[in-house]
């Protein structure tokens, strides 16, 4: 399957289209407006290395490079870069690829139409990795001839220097992540821009849209500094309007060419967006995150008039609106330079100004690194970074993005930063506010940037408020956030970046492996909050996620895999897996983790918890008394039938408010069309998880909340009024949720007070 339209992909092809394909595929089954086009599939990619026979090649000479000499890096990646653009493409291939091609000039009724040729890695657009930038796109490419040349580069940039880097650091093995391309019709945009649908930087629910002439490359690139605007979602409400100086834009010349021009004296600070495309941007933003069922990242355009969405994916980190970085910095010395607050936290080091690549090896751990705008390339230094101050570009250019996802505070579109401030002088930048300072500040001198939830000082409450967690790398930070332990853990990010179908590792007589990858896995978190307690929940998996995997080719095609074949119904039908998990824990335990619990989710059945301890027991490690055993509530028969549960013997419940929800409603979240029928507040939903609740104190188990309405605070306010034990949000939500449990137990205690008085 050499070429995929749009129109037969959807959100779950990752593995053939990579993400920036399936969305788009995702998007035109959902009836938004996108320029139509195709995908040459990941598969196309991955048989092209391995009949020309080169992969060997590449392989070996990314297993000896050291990616921090930046030096050994770039010659390694443009070795291998000529090895894939020296390569002929088979004929079969180039037969359909060009077919294709064709037959979307057809549809478009032009010959040789212009494209786009984009690159869609099949790790990107994760929910817990960006991307930014990593691979290659080209503008404005037409012809049978130069759509083959421009995929062929495509799949060459999976090596570029930074994208290597980039793999190595998150721990993505470079032979398992492999590259769609994306053909798309060109939008001949008047004007572009990018639009998150909440707020990147604060969590907050307002679309920030940001837009500027010609093609949206200059806003994402950070080329120019482009207008800002906020919407009120709830209203449309038109709340900020920030007009830039756009020195800049792209647009085509008459070969039909990109290129970057300056922009003309009398529209350089004209508006570029009226308030009536403001509206319908942030309709279109409403739409596609019901759609999703989270706040999604997007690249739209305005063609005559007619606005078109060019990509959407999950945003990959969210700030706190009520972060720590809040701190007043009134006391600080004068400001030198005042831009857009990107990414929030506090940060003080000397200054280094960046004007060329060649000079990114000066950044040193802890400096503030200023330049025009970040790159790709750049991502290595940024990391030794405690702070980036950029002249241009706006809170969605490739600066803000890296430094959100890296927790390094950053200013951007300051418009002078490189000239203003002095090379090797020190100097303090609120990355919230927007300003850098005169000095460094001592709070900041000999510390980190601070996490953007950690609070400034600890609130004390009797009902604990834990941090859910989805892979190891996140652990320092949300333990950082003082989380009084883990209330989910989840699998399933540990197997699917693996890149390995769970089951594979067993029929290839490899299960020790899969045990290892696993425990060294959760003892990585286990270590970060020890000796806070650490609830592992076992594999829930939906089959769609699995079938992308290496040995994933059996998994069958659900219509509905969220009420499929996943969770303890699946590990019952499979129990090697489970045992595997099982052991791992086991494995821990014998190393003095103590502080582990399992989880079981989706149980529907008081038969399965029974089924699921005999098989703990059955590897050595007894429920109840060598480790805490509980389960997930997220079936309305489980919170009906929670009596027959705790008879039977579980430690702890955790409430899984998503699930239970859509099952008690029968409302899709991912569906538009119902999405405003989902609400965690329904009467029956707040009836089960009331019930839960109180059978739970009654019997001395505990009973926590790990799904999304653990972060609403008037219910949690609920929550805690029934005698809730713990609960588990998002990291950057655990001190707002403090505050509110605190809050919570305070007017209960005030209420009993009062009555005492009556």
């Amino acid at each position: 399957m050499y070429v995929v339209k749009f129109e037969d992909l959807n959100k779950s092809d990752i593995g053939i289209a990579g993400g920036k394909g399936a969305n788009l595929g995702e998007l035109t089954q959902a009836g938004i407006p996108v320029p139509p086009g195709f995908v040459v599939t990941a598969e196309t990619y991955e048989k092209f290395m391995e009949d020309s026979g080169i992969n060997g090649q590449v392989m070996d000479i990314l297993d000896k490079i050291d990616i921090n000499d930046t030096k050994a890096l770039q010659a390694a990646s443009e070795e291998i870069k000529a090895i894939i653009n020296e390569t002929p493409i088979p004929e079969d291939m180039i037969t359909l690829i060009t077919e294709a091609y064709n037959q979307l000039c057809t549809r478009v009724g032009e010959d040789d139409t212009d494209v786009a040729i984009r690159s869609s890695a099949t790790a990107e657009d994760l929910p817990e990795a960006s991307f930014a930038g990593q691979q290659d796109t080209f503008l404005h490419v037409s012809g049978n001839d130069e759509v083959m040349e421009y995929i062929r580069k495509c799949w060459a940039s999976l090596f570029e220097a930074r994208a290597i880097f980039y793999r190595e650091e998150n721990n993505f093995e470079h032979s398992k992540v492999y590259i769609a391309v994306v053909v798309q019709k060109m939008a001949n945009a008047d004007k572009a821009g990018v639009m998150f649908t909440v707020n990147p930087s604060t969590g907050e629910e307002i679309a920030l849209i940001e837009g500027s002439w010609g093609l949206g490359e200059a806003v994402v690139s950070g080329d120019v500094t482009p207008d800002n605007y906020q919407v009120d979602k709830k209203n449309n409400e038109i709340i900020n309007v920030t007009i830039s100086d756009k020195k800049v834009m792209y647009t085509n010349d008459e070969n039909g060419t990109s290129i970057k021009v300056d922009v003309a004296e009398d529209k350089r600070k004209e508006r570029v967006l009226s308030d009536e495309e403001l509206i319908e941007l942030t309709e279109m933003g409403k739409r596609v995150q019901a759609h999703y069922g989270e706040p999604m990242d997007t690249e739209w355009a305005f063609e005559n008039g007619n606005l078109f969405l060019l990509q959407a994916r999950p945003i990959t980190t969210l700030g706190d609106a009520d972060a720590s970085q809040d701190d007043d910095s009134s006391d600080l010395g004068d400001v030198l330079v005042r831009g857009l607050g990107a990414s929030p936290g506090m940060a003080s080091g000397n200054v280094k100004i960046v004007l060329d690549i060649d000079e990114l090896d000066k950044i040193e751990e802890g400096d503030i690194m200023v330049t025009t705008m970040t790159t790709p390339d750049m991502v290595p230094a940024m990391r030794r970074a405690s702070g980036i101050v950029t002249d241009e570009g706006g809170v969605t250019c490739h600066a803000s993005i890296i430094s959100r996802e890296l927790g390094i505070p950053c200013v951007v579109g300051t418009g002078d930063a490189t000239t203003t401030l002095k090379e090797n002088s020190g100097v303090t930048l609120d990355g919230k506010k927007g300003l850098v300072f005169d000095g460094i500040s001592e709070a900041n001198a000999e510390e980190a940037p601070v996490v953007a939830n950690v609070g400034s000082a600890p609130i004390l409450t009797v009902t604990e408020v834990k941090a859910n967690v989805s892979m190891p790398e996140a652990a320092e930070r949300a333990a950082a956030t003082g989380a009084d332990g883990v209330g989910l853990l989840r699998t399933e990010h540990l197997m699917l970046t693996a890149g390995i179908h769970p089951g594979k590792f067993i029929a290839d007589g490899r299960e020790d492996e899969l045990i290892d990858t696993i425990a060294e896995n959760v003892m990585i978190v286990a270590d970060a909050f020890y000796p806070k307690p650490v609830w592992y929940r076992t594999l829930d998996a939906p089959t769609d996620e699995f079938i992308t995997l290496e040995g994933g080719e059996n998994e069958p095609r659900e219509h509905n895999p969220m009420l499929g074949w996943r969770g303890i119904r699946r590990e019952l039908d499979q129990p090697e897996i489970l045992k595997c998990e099982f052991k791992a824990i086991k494995k821990l335990h014998e190393k003095g983790y103590t502080n582990i619990g399992i989880m079981i989710p989706l149980s529907q059945s008081p038969a399965e918890l029974v089924q699921a301890k005999a098989l703990c027991s059955e590897v050595g490690l007894e429920p109840q008394k060598d480790v805490e055993f509980g389960m997930m509530v997220e079936i309305p028969a489980a919170a009906i039938m929670i009596d027959e549960y705790i008879d039977i013997g579980i430690d702890f419940v955790s409430l899984g408010t998503n699930d239970l929800t859509q099952y008690t409603l029968a409302v899709d979240r991912n569906n538009e069309f119902v999405a405003k029928h989902y609400t965690e507040e329904h009467p029956a939903v707040m009836k089960l998880i009331e019930r839960t609740i109180k059978k739970c104190v009654a019997a001395g188990v505990k009973c926590s909340i790990c799904g999304q309405a653990g972060s609403v605070p008037h219910i949690v306010e609920k929550l805690v009024g029934f005698g809730i034990t713990s609960v588990s949000s998002n990291a950057d939500a655990v001190e707002e949720v403090r505050k509110t449990v605190a809050r919570a137990e305070q007017k209960i205690i005030l209420d009993a007070a009062r009555k005492s008085l009556e």
